[in-house]
């Protein structure tokens, strides 16, 4: 693209959460006209898109008769009508990332099978179709089942110990995956546009929370050997390459206690994981996806400063409107960057916002992060 027209150009999003309200506040520095389709009337995204469309982005018809509207067509969440989206694709509308690339995503079974197909490492596996397959692979415990399709956020898994833990197991089609005695859970955020240019964030690591299921901290840059960050960067290329991709993918990868790294899942949107570059690179995550689906060149992604994100969950236990206590202690705090979503209510361990938290050192900014942390409550 030699020249761009932000006023004659017509960016549609599928979804208004979070990630669509901070593509938003990037795309408003380049004067994009963003358009969101999401189900909730009170989105997160519907105060500040330019037009705001409530419609199920799972329909085919609603999908579609949006996106005729649009010069392009993103997302901000995997969970949406492929088949309107094709058919978009077929008619000339430019869809990034490309329907079958969102399609594998959907399904985890599709995407063990890529990355079985191309060569890329990630944790043994069987496929099962019902709750008497696992039967098969008994001799295999312990290991995860994920449902192939519709889980998220850590929903959709569960740990299987031993053949006492079939009652708890889902009936659906399922991925088994077998354990991996990791070190650290790492990702990398790969981004190519439309010329096939690439470029890699510097790779960050993840702290989660048992209860959650979520991450609970991020730190920017990852303490790993070069030989890990090495092969962590091959390896997010190398899945970009294979997928063809235009836009963004998060690459999330366990490292193993001998030093092997193998990817566990991918998300071809903006994701958590990246968060902290609003502050903490030179360019953001998001800025760098609108730069890949208008085939601009890509912004340059190295760390300003060493970084914490600390994720923002409802308190455990309350549900209704959203009170934020402790945010007046936390801005008195040096480094302190808060991202609240526009989420009116609350509930236990729903993403409310996030915390970025920059320092000289990545140790004075942990520090700061754990103090945002045990300080900083949303209560209804």
């Amino acid at each position: 693209m030699n020249s761009l027209q932000p006023d004659k150009l017509k960016i549609g999003i599928l979804g208004g959460g979070q990630l669509g309200r901070m593509l938003i506040q990037s795309a408003i520095n380049y004067n994009l006209f963003i358009k969101i389709l999401d189900p909730d009337e009170n989105a997160p995204c519907k105060d500040i898109s330019n037009e705001f469309k409530k419609g199920k982005i799972t329909d085919f018809d609603t999908v579609y008769k949006f996106g005729k509207d649009c010069d392009i067509i993103t997302i901000e969440i995997e969970n949406v009508n492929i088949e309107a989206l094709k058919k978009l694709e077929k008619e000339g509308k430019k869809v990034f990332p490309q329907p079958h690339i969102i399609e594998i995503i959907q399904d985890k079974g599709l995407q063990k099978m890529f990355y079985q197909r191309n060569e890329i490492p990630t944790p043994d596996f069987f496929l099962t179709e019902t709750k008497a397959d696992i039967d098969k692979y008994s001799k295999y415990f312990p290991f995860f089942q994920k449902l192939r399709k519709g889980g998220y956020d850590g929903k959709g898994v569960v740990k299987l110990d031993n053949p006492l833990d079939l009652s708890k197991a889902f009936t659906e089609p399922s991925v088994l995956e077998m354990l991996v005695d990791f070190d650290k859970e790492i990702s990398v955020i790969v981004t190519r546009n439309e010329a096939g240019q690439t470029k890699c964030f510097p790779v960050v690591e993840c702290a989660f929370s048992a209860e959650a299921n979520l991450v609970e901290f991020l730190f920017s840059p990852a303490t790993i050997k070069k030989s890990v960050e090495k092969e962590a960067f091959r390896i997010a290329e190398l899945v970009a390459d294979k997928l063809q991709i235009v836009g963004i993918l998060a690459v999330e990868l366990f490292v193993t206690k001998d030093g092997k790294v193998l990817v566990n899942e991918v998300a071809p949107r903006p994701h958590n994981s990246g968060h902290q570059t609003i502050e903490g690179n030179i360019t953001s995550q998001f800025e760098q996806h609108l730069r890949a689906i208008l085939n601009l060149p890509l912004g340059d992604t190295a760390i300003t400063r060493p970084s914490v994100m600390v994720n923002v969950l409802g308190e455990k236990g309350f549900e209704g409107d959203a009170k934020y206590e402790g945010l007046a202690e936390i801005l008195q705090m040096s480094g302190v960057h808060v991202h609240l979503y526009g989420k009116k209510t609350t509930k236990s361990f729903r993403k409310m916002g996030h915390v970025t938290v920059t320092a000289n050192t990545l140790e004075d900014a942990v520090k700061t992060a754990k103090k945002v942390k045990d300080t900083l409550k949303v209560i209804a």
